[in-house]
């Protein structure tokens, strides 16, 4: 891999965390950048309730109610896209964490083209299915997935 594009991963990783301290979801903060061929942003999302709704409520916070009220950063990064109008077809996805597979078959129908993220840990209890099921998912739809360092 060239060194420009470590730097543009670099930074854009980097961004991806800006993005999730964003969140105000009390246990995993996970932000998600959006970038076109030319490494321009097109869109960013945090995982977070939905515009408009009050996330100030503690009970909305506490698992399981927590995962009714909460969008995942991937797919608000591609709500947000919508919203302004910006197509996705052939972008590429920062962040620091590894897509669920609702957030596989979103990055998909957007027509993201590469998922850049920290390497996921298959085994997890409560993710790692999901995870697996994420990687076959973009296996066949040809979505490229490169990790990368945590440190990156």
């Amino acid at each position: 891999m060239k060194d420009s594009q470590r730097e543009w991963d670099r930074y854009f990783m980097n961004l991806a965390e800006v993005v999730a301290s964003k969140s105000k979801d009390r246990s995993t903060k996970v932000g998600c950048v959006l970038v076109g061929p030319n490494n321009e942003i097109r869109s960013t999302g945090y995982n977070g309730f939905a515009r408009g709704i009050d996330d100030d409520i503690d009970a909305r916070h506490e698992r399981p109610v927590k995962y009714s009220w909460t969008e995942h950063a991937e797919r608000n990064a591609i709500y947000n896209a919508a919203f302004h109008g910006t197509a996705l077809a052939g972008c590429r996805a920062y962040l620091q964490w590894f897509p669920c597979v609702d957030c596989a078959r979103a990055l998909v129908q957007a027509g993201i083209s590469e998922v850049i993220c920290v390497e996921p840990n298959f085994e997890d209890p409560q993710w790692g299915a999901s995870f697996s099921l994420s990687r076959q998912m973009f296996a066949e739809a040809g979505l490229r997935t490169r990790y990368v360092a945590e440190e990156c």
